[in-house]
């Protein structure tokens, strides 16, 4: 059995997918990972899992190029015969869903985190694509051999009311998961040293990027003495990607401290307080958010789609601020600055969260059940194996 998993960049399908691959793999199972050429696509072969390349631009408009893509896609489904094809992101779901169909795989998975650029911004751009993106969902994700699964239900609702989707082809799975025995807390902070706080994501302006500069720079003006660090690159497939200049002038201001693209997330996660993400993005569930809970960290973030699912509620697994308020951040640190043990309190409530819902191996045994809908027969051993997680 052959399963091609297809994603717009390498990144993201090495850094969320590669537990669901090897597992998979487990199953006897051959996975083939396909996106635009990219630096990570190279660490597949260590895991004995094939790498091929899509000349696929994630910002391209142009209708010729993106017809050649197309067809470039149908050709490789066609050489590759997949039993499935489980595709990531709105683009790649909209394309990938048309090229099985002109290739005849017999089963797709559209596996959308968060409704994207299009769904999510209020720019020109933005708002000119949305009636074609529309048109095309409902082509391309309607198929009985189909199912989409979403990671929040607010774009569930979205869909099925708007009559994207049947609601009958989707299935609720929050979040891409996290391992949990590989993010765990740590021994209390001292107490006394500096607060530290951080911000990981794509260097995306929807993400709140912006307002945790500002509400860094608001503190500094005001003395106190935390720190902030942000990890991340921009997305230049994004257009409100923040450029590498700007980020520089925050870190040459001594806002913060930026780390770029870290490989180590569980030893940053262990050297700091907080984890910040104040997004006004359409998110599925972020993983930032998911590593930070099962950290322990105290978790401040927004009460938007995705952002909920993790912090239910303001004081219970974190706290919520209202998005583009840098004042209103910068209050709520000062506050967990003040009140250590109402940090801690998070931080174990976060933690307990994250292990009962969101740990990887439920949401890969998720996942596979949905394969099971969709295949002619059931995976070897993956039934017996979803029902052996036990939390640490």
């Amino acid at each position: 059995m052959r399963i091609v998993f297809f994603a717009n960049t390498d990144w993201y399908l090495y850094n969320f997918r590669l537990a669901t691959a090897l597992r998979l793999q487990e199953c006897g199972v051959e996975v083939v990972m396909l996106s635009p050429p990219g630096e990570f696509g190279g660490r597949f072969r260590s895991h004995g899992i094939r790498w091929r390349t899509l000349p696929m631009r994630r910002a391209s408009l142009n209708p010729l190029r993106e017809l050649w893509t197309l067809g470039h896609l149908v050709r490789l489904l066609w050489s590759e015969r997949p039993d499935l094809l489980h595709n990531f992101t709105v683009k790649c779901a909209i394309y990938g869903g048309i090229a099985a169909g002109l290739a005849r795989v017999p089963a797709v998975v559209n596996a959308i985190a968060g409704m994207g650029f299009v769904f999510a911004s209020d720019r020109p751009k933005a708002r000119a694509l949305r009636p074609l993106v529309r048109a095309l969902m409902r082509i391309a994700l309607g198929g009985r051999r189909s199912r989409v699964i979403l990671q929040n239900p607010d774009d569930a609702r979205t869909l099925t009311e708007a009559r994207l989707v049947p609601e009958r082809s989707i299935r609720l799975i929050l979040g891409s998961g996290v391992d949990v025995r590989r993010f765990r807390p740590q021994p209390a902070r001292a107490r006394s040293r500096p607060l530290r706080v951080l911000l990981a994501s794509r260097l995306v302006r929807e993400k709140g990027v912006g307002e945790f500069a500002e509400a860094a720079r608001l503190l500094r003006t005001q003395a106190r003495d935390i720190e902030f660090l942000l990890a991340g690159m921009p997305d230049a497939g994004n257009p409100g990607s923040i450029g590498r200049d700007e980020v520089e002038a925050w870190q040459r201001e001594g806002r913060l401290r930026w780390l770029g693209h870290v490989e180590d997330m569980p030893a940053l996660l262990n050297s700091v307080d907080v984890m910040v993400l104040p997004s006004y993005y359409r998110e599925g569930v972020p993983r930032c958010l998911l590593e930070g809970a099962a950290s322990g960290l105290g978790l401040i973030t927004t009460d938007r789609p995705g952002c909920r699912e993790v912090v239910t509620a303001h004081g219970v697994e974190g706290l919520w601020v209202r998005p583009r308020d840098a004042p209103g951040l910068a209050r709520l640190l000062v506050q967990l600055d003040a009140d250590r043990d109402l940090l801690q309190r998070l931080g174990a409530a976060a933690r307990r969260r994250a292990v009962r819902d969101f740990d990887e191996r439920l949401v890969i045994g998720r996942t596979l059940e949905v394969y099971d809908e969709l295949l002619p027969a059931p995976l070897p051993g993956a039934a017996a194996a979803n029902g052996q997680v036990r939390s640490p």
